[in-house]
């Protein structure tokens, strides 16, 4: 992919987007509570799929908590696998909860 790829945080619509000219190419939507970002759903659409474009919203969605100080509750399995393979993250879940993520 020659396109360079834009990760926003769109929180009107509270989730992650990764656009490549304008166009929304992957997701990763969350629900924030006070101290905690639990990660529901990641998706990328049709075209774009099996170029780490996923990992690239979530690498930037996990650096986000951690700048916030935020609790991270990885309900999407893509979010728990990726924490699983990026162990700087590990420390966002609280460990009493990690097994239930599998981590």
């Amino acid at each position: 992919m020659s396109a360079e790829i834009e990760i926003v945080n769109d929180k009107e619509q509270s989730r992650y987007e990764a656009r490549v000219d304008g166009e929304t190419v992957a997701v990763a939507d969350y629900v924030k509570q006070p101290g905690i970002v639990s990660f529901t759903h990641t998706e990328t659409f049709a075209g774009h799929k099996g170029q780490g474009i996923a990992g690239k919203v979530i690498d930037r969605a996990l650096r986000d908590a951690a700048d916030e100080g935020l609790e991270v509750m990885p309900f999407c399995s893509f979010v728990a696998d990726y924490v699983a393979e990026h162990r700087e993250f590990l420390e966002l879940v609280p460990e009493e909860r990690r097994g239930e993520f599998g981590l």
